[in-house]
């Protein structure tokens, strides 16, 4: 293991700075996240909350302050340590990012074998496990383009659960899907924090905020604050 944050935290920044190549998007971001929390993160269009996601998973580096995530000490993350980061952060896209020219079960066992999986029936065994976890899994046959918005978003959850991720990082993946289809998604990954991994969440959509109340970070004014929201900052996310 690296360095280590507490047993329990699975996410830990303090006084750190979060760049966008030599653009100060974030600064003095002190943020602590649990093995099982469910978090909001809400913020305006280009306010951090993308670039607070990439320097989590090892996309952007943190030069200043201090910074755990899943076992890895930030500052000293090395290049050849970022795909075993990876492989503990589950990540869902607002645009899938299906491969488009093969199936549902193809598109599994592609990120299976590009991290390292070898085995064939252990490979296959997990996909079904993960199909099943979203309640797909009959679908594996299918193409992309032959799944509603909603089963494709499934799918890129499953995609991310194939690791058994300590933690998913969820970017609006709700932000083109239907109102009845976005809720199903969100019960689905609150269904994941519940059985133990940290889930973090961006959103605009004010109607899961408000009938899903849950711990909420605020991306504004070049900080992240930790407080819940009122009813009238829950109607500015419209």
């Amino acid at each position: 293991m690296h360095e280590t944050e507490p047993l329990d935290t699975i996410i830990e920044l303090k006084s750190c700075s979060i760049m966008q190549q030599d653009h100060l998007v974030l600064s003095d971001v002190n943020l602590k996240v649990e093995k099982g929390e469910f978090l909001y993160l809400v913020g305006r269009v280009g306010s951090g909350k993308t670039s607070l996601f990439r320097t989590l998973n090892g996309q952007l580096p943190l030069s200043d302050g201090e910074g755990w995530v899943a076992g890895f000490n930030l500052r000293r993350l090395k290049k050849r340590d970022i795909p075993l980061l990876r492989r503990k952060l589950g990540i869902v896209f607002q645009d899938f990012q299906l491969l488009t020219d093969r199936s549902v079960h193809d598109n599994l066992e592609f990120v299976l074998k590009a991290t390292g999986w070898t085995n064939k029936e252990a490979t296959e065994a997990r996909i079904r496990e993960v199909l099943e976890k979203v309640g797909l899994q009959t679908k594996g046959f299918k193409m992309p383009h032959q799944l509603s918005g909603g089963e494709q978003q499934r799918i890129v959850i499953a995609r991310a659960l194939l690791n058994d991720p300590d933690i998913i990082l969820a970017d609006e993946p709700t932000g083109n899907l239907d109102p009845e289809t976005s809720e199903d998604i969100h019960l689905l990954l609150r269904s994941i924090s519940d059985n133990g991994r940290a889930v973090i969440m961006s959103t605009h959509k004010h109607s899961l905020i408000k009938k899903y109340p849950a711990r909420t970070l605020h991306c504004e004014n070049g900080k992240i604050e930790d407080r819940g929201m009122s009813d009238e900052e829950i109607e500015l996310l419209q």
